[in-house]
């Protein structure tokens, strides 16, 4: 692991912090990591303190969209040592969506030796309290001061924390949508771009007006079959089988999503990924064999879907009565707390660094 230069605050933010109510998103630590894509190279890469940022109007990004970015918790595990999990899939991720939107890559050694520092100096501010965590915000974006349509030559590159509560503290319900469309095969679905989640706001709007948490998206092409949830890939279970949507270029690649796929086959639980048509679960439901819905993600981890509404057919499920999904979201938080073997070898501890 490498060690950056650290510029230390002189009053931290720390003391002010109510750590038993922590709204998602809103709180940010001390301190971050950034870094500049100049001249075909990365510099200036350094820990400084958290600062408003220096762009011009011109500024590429604001007017053309080169903006991509990750999303990840730290921990502490039972024994109060800070833990990532998995972080080296966030950083091909990432790296994925750079190479989709036309941007720079960041080194993987990078990523994560700045990741590494960064929550090892913020170790503080990560929560204790059960369903807390430390969410980390890698993140990247075009610097080139242009007007005009093609890739930007220079990048910046940050890590923010920011100490988190539940992203979603009670089951959720879901709008089939059939008017607005997320993403295609051959578009930027599986790409972590702000663009993505600009385009998703008006119809969860929408939604949300309609006395639901989210929309559930549809395929572009024939609003027949499953994609995601606006924040989280999604599961079903029907009979005895977990089903969900198989990646087409249109799903995000989900991390949390590969993990529920990966512990439930190695336990012996039958799992398709397959495209998933809307009718199928309707027929389910009606037959009594749709068990389960729940959505998975890093901000939720694993949230119980309960309700979802499809033309005139709502249906509404007993979260209460769920098995699948409270035993993933049990397991999966046991082994980042170290309460539950991790076969295999998803969870990292935090290497501590010499503040240079």
């Amino acid at each position: 692991m490498q060690n950056y230069p650290v510029t230390k605050v002189t009053i931290s933010k720390l003391t002010e912090i109510d750590f038993d109510n922590l709204a998602f998103g809103k709180t940010f630590s001390d301190h971050m990591f950034t870094a500049d894509y100049i001249d075909g190279k990365w510099t200036k890469m350094e820990i400084v303190p958290v600062a408003d940022l220096s762009i011009h109007p011109g500024n590429c990004t604001l007017h053309y969209g080169q903006s991509i970015f990750e999303g990840m918790k730290a921990f502490k595990n039972k024994d109060g040592e800070a833990v990532l999990f998995r972080p080296e899939m966030n950083a091909r991720r990432l790296n994925a969506s750079a190479r989709r939107m036309c941007m720079a890559e960041i080194p993987e050694d990078v990523f994560l030796s700045a990741l590494h520092q960064l929550v090892d100096l913020e170790s503080e501010f990560i929560p204790s309290k059960a369903g807390s965590a430390l969410y980390l915000r890698p993140f990247m974006f075009g610097t080139d001061e242009y007007i005009g349509v093609h890739s930007s030559a220079s990048y910046k590159f940050l890590i923010l924390a920011l100490p988190v509560g539940a992203y979603y503290s009670k089951p959720v319900s879901l709008k089939v949508e059939e008017t607005f469309v997320r993403a295609a095969p051959g578009g930027v679905g599986e790409a972590k771009t702000a663009g993505n989640y600009a385009a998703s706001l008006y119809p969860a709007q929408l939604a949300k007006q309609e006395g639901y948490d989210n929309v559930m998206w549809m395929d572009g092409h024939e609003f027949k079959y499953v994609q995601e949830v606006g924040t989280m890939n999604i599961f079903f279970v029907i009979g005895d089988t977990i089903v969900t949507p198989a990646l087409n270029g249109a799903i995000l690649h989900g991390i949390t999503r590969d993990s529920i796929i990966t512990h439930l086959t190695d336990e012996g639980y039958k799992v398709e990924q397959r495209n998933v048509a809307i009718d199928e679960i309707i027929a389910a439901h009606e037959s009594g064999e749709l068990k389960e819905i729940f959505g998975a993600g890093t901000a939720a981890v694993v949230s119980y879907v309960n309700k979802m509404a499809y033309r005139d057919t709502v249906i509404e499920l007993d979260s209460e009565n769920y098995k699948i999904s409270p035993m993933i979201k049990e397991t999966l938080t046991g082994i980042i707390a170290g309460i539950k073997e991790d076969k295999n070898g998803w969870v990292v501890p935090v290497q501590s660094s010499v503040l240079a």
